[in-house]
């Protein structure tokens, strides 16, 4: 690694988040697969370092919630008996402010009332006044939020109504949503979970291992969470929002100039 310049190092990782798989990209540089994924083991640490330590005291009057799946090395259903606990099903937790763009926090864990109450936490500490959250109908989210804020925040959740799956559907028609006021008095109009429903598929386009049905799928957790600390530098700092029209880092305050993929690897 030590080798290859700041500039090729700059593109193998813009190759990374732009939704180009571990192999393609060491294709694509002429450079073997272990260069890439040091590189990205590299990146992802200071990444999520660096967004931990300056996403905070954040000016957010309102927070969106959502999971989005993923597996590591096979799914549920197909994981051999004894491979170990991190093989199967991935829940990546995810926040944004609908206003800024910005994605304060992520944590990818299970999808169960321990990851939902961690994730919640975690949001809660980064935010300097009260807001309003608005979940989907995942009950965990219920005492996690409770627990996290208290009676400080206003809370919502979109509970969306299906019929009865038929064959091998897993699910059954969307026949609407119910509005739910929890805590505090959320604006009902603005109880809602598009734009974090919208961040998933930029998800799924920009990390080739998120995108379905291909064999870019994760094989080892643990760069799972470097590939996502990853993209959310991409997206936070360096990838201009197209409504905004700057970086959703720029909008927040969090930072004021505009990051390129040089600066991504002047952290390392």
């Amino acid at each position: 690694m030590n080798q290859k310049s700041t500039e090729e190092r700059a593109k193998i990782i813009q190759l990374l988040v732009e939704g180009n798989s571990m192999r393609s990209t060491a294709r694509i540089m002429d450079c073997s697969i272990n260069t890439v994924v040091k590189l990205l083991v590299d990146a992802g640490h200071v990444c999520a370092d660096y967004q931990d330590k300056h996403l905070r005291n954040l000016s957010c009057n309102r927070v969106e919630v959502d999971e989005i799946w993923s597996f590591c090395y096979a799914r549920r259903k197909n994981v051999p008996e004894g491979l170990g606990k991190y093989a199967g099903d991935l829940w990546t937790f995810t926040s944004i402010c609908p206003v800024t763009k910005l994605v304060p926090c992520w944590l990818v864990g299970t999808r169960d009332a321990i990851s939902a109450r961690a994730f919640i936490e975690d949001l809660a500490d980064r935010m300097n006044s009260r807001i309003q959250i608005t979940t989907d109908g995942f009950p965990a989210y219920k005492d996690a939020v409770e627990n996290a804020f208290g009676s400080e925040v206003d809370f919502g959740m979109l509970v969306k109504q299906y019929s009865e799956p038929k064959g091998k559907s897993l699910f059954g028609n969307y026949n609407g949503s119910i509005k739910e006021n929890l805590i505090g008095i959320p604006d009902v109009n603005k109880v809602s979970t598009s734009i974090v429903e919208r961040n998933n598929l930029t998800m799924r386009m920009s990390c080739k291992r998120l995108t379905r049905k291909t064999n870019a799928y994760t094989k080892k957790v643990e760069n799972h969470c470097h590939a996502i600390a990853l993209h959310f530098m991409f997206y936070n700092f360096v990838r201009i929002h197209s409504s905004i029209r700057v970086t959703p880092a720029m909008a927040a305050g969090v930072t004021n100039k505009l990051w390129n993929f040089e600066d991504i690897i002047a952290l390392l």
